[in-house]
């Protein structure tokens, strides 16, 4: 749709974006993601059951890792409705409302996220230097209040964006670059000034996400240490063989999720369909991709499972 010049005017939607051009194949292209999420949805219910109702898995780790389903759990559920709708019925208008809404919740849970992978890798730093005290200091009500303080940091910091961008009149292309509502995304089309929406939202980046990232390093920074003043190389291999699925984790987590917002801040129109692609990448991949790997590598999570389904 193009621009509108008219100030005065205001959308009382937007449009959302599927693949463009491929909208003759919509209804193909729907099937690919119902699996995706189908698989998503069943394959993180199943890990956060088996968590539950298994008392050998009641461990720190365990209890980390469903912090992370549930968060996942979140992330699908929210941007299953426009997604669908897109390729299933090809609705792709949302209300202004709704959009806030959306991206309200998108964001709170994907900023709990990379805290809930700050807070694995910091079970992984104490499970590996101090084993011997591994239970006594994440105690479960202990681990409750790191996950209360992550999950009301989070919401605090996003809660004001939909009143910052709620404030603005809607005047040029309607047009928005994704299949759901992200803060970057929307903003870029007021047309008011967005000064104060840029240097809040950098500002929550750099506080949730960079500090994150930066804690995750020295965790790991430790851990290497620990591991490498160990005598045995066996036992080195065998502790570091236990952050291989946190690993995959961040990588599946941050990578999009850092593309996605540089592309967003720095790209221009040819780095449109990039945008686009780790915008799929960003919501799709981590909730498939993390129950696969931590079903694969943790052995004591996959003989339950396998008991649970071919007793």
């Amino acid at each position: 749709m193009s621009g509108v010049n008219d100030t005065n005017f205001n959308f009382a939607v937007f449009l959302l974006t599927g693949i463009p051009g491929q909208e003759g194949v919509y209804l193909w292209i729907s099937i690919p993601f119902c699996l995706m999420y189908v698989i998503s949805i069943v394959g993180n219910s199943v890990i956060l059951f088996i968590i539950k109702t298994d008392p050998t898995l009641h461990e720190p780790m365990y209890i980390f890792l469903s912090m992370l389903v549930i968060t996942d759990l979140g992330l699908s559920i929210s941007s299953i409705p426009t997604t669908l709708g897109i390729y299933l019925f090809n609705s792709r208008e949302i209300s202004l409302g709704a959009c806030f809404a959306q991206l309200f919740f998108i964001d709170s849970l994907s900023y709990i996220e990379s805290s809930i992978l700050f807070l694995m890798s910091f079970d992984r730093f104490i499970a590996i230097s101090n084993p011997l005290r591994y239970a006594s200091i994440l105690t479960p009500p202990r681990i409750a209040k790191m996950g209360l303080v992550v999950v009301l940091r989070s919401v605090v910091l996003i809660f004001p964006l939909p009143f910052l961008l709620k404030r603005f009149r809607y005047c040029r292309a309607n047009v928005l670059s994704h299949c759901y509502c992200l803060h970057q995304d929307v903003m870029k089309l007021a047309c008011s000034d967005i000064t104060i929406n840029i240097i809040y939202g950098l500002s929550i980046k750099l506080l949730t996400v960079g500090l994150d990232l930066f804690l995750i390093f020295l965790s790991y920074l430790m851990i290497l240490k620990t591991v490498l003043s160990v005598a045995f190389r066996a036992e080195s291999l065998r502790a570091l063989n236990t952050c291989v699925s946190h690993l995959c984790a961040i990588l599946l987590f941050y990578i999009p999720h850092i593309g996605l917002s540089v592309t967003h801040r720095f790209g221009n129109s040819s780095s449109h369909f990039l945008q686009i692609l780790l915008g799929y990448v960003y919501l799709l991949v981590p909730p498939l991709m993390n129950p696969i790997v931590y079903s694969v590598k943790s052995k004591h999570l996959r003989a339950r499972i396998i008991r649970v389904f071919f007793k």
